[in-house]
């Protein structure tokens, strides 16, 4: 499976550029939604991405290696594609992956619960913020 697509690729790219901006003109550092969701099929680890640098390798987004605390920073692409678990399974892009809360209650939620997956289920039956 190919870890990101062509169009998350594109957004996560786009919203990396919009940080940038904000942070070159001094506003405020843009929250946005998490673009893709990757997991471990066998064990707890999760990642959402929001933002992609320049390299086409390094995410920004929240990160739960399944320790129960999740944190917030940067992770490698490459890294993720190298890991390699029995039966011949490797981290997976969760394809079905949608979500209109910010990266913030994605960390907040997570950290009361202590992992992605449970911030998952609690965001479920949460709305999402309004759209600006």
């Amino acid at each position: 499976m190919i870890l990101l697509s062509t169009e998350q690729r594109r957004q996560l790219r786009a919203n990396a550029v919009v940080r940038e901006m904000h942070a070159r003109r001094g506003w405020p550092e843009p929250d946005h939604c998490p673009v893709v969701k990757f997991f471990n099929p066998l064990g707890a680890a999760t990642w959402l991405a929001t933002e992609l640098d320049r390299d086409g390798e390094t995410l920004f987004g929240l990160a739960d290696l399944g320790f129960g605390c999740p944190e917030l920073g940067s992770f490698s692409l490459f890294e993720i594609s190298l890991v390699r678990l029995p039966h011949g399974l490797k981290i997976e892009r969760d394809e079905d992956f949608q979500t209109a809360h910010p990266l913030s209650l994605w960390a907040e939620a997570a950290r009361r619960s202590g992992s992605i997956i449970g911030a998952q289920a609690a965001l479920a039956a949460t709305p999402p913020p309004p759209s600006n």
